[in-house]
């Protein structure tokens, strides 16, 4: 399975860019990309940026993920809940 996630394009230098999410950054290539101006969002997968996103579909995206995330942390609480009690619910 491969997974591509949005990120906002906060630094150009030819075809090399940078993209941030939720203060984490990430160096990607631009190779694919027509005229990337910075704020754009893009779907970045294995260091390239492959498209541009809309924004309203990108910040949807990102909140998905940050759904996706609360509920996997949530999971490993009740999974460390069950372990600590000899794996009895």
């Amino acid at each position: 399975m491969c997974l591509a996630v949005p990120l906002k394009l906060i630094k150009i230098d030819g075809n090399i860019g940078v993209g941030e999410r939720g203060g984490i950054t990430r160096e990607l290539r631009l190779d694919f990309i027509k005229e990337p101006k910075l704020g754009d969002y893009i779907m970045l997968h294995a260091g390239f940026a492959i498209e541009k996103v809309d924004p309203a579909q990108a910040e949807a995206d990102l909140e998905s993920y940050d759904e996706l995330d609360a509920a996997l942390a949530e999971l490993g609480q009740a999974m460390a809940e069950i372990r600590a009690n000899g794996g009895r619910y």
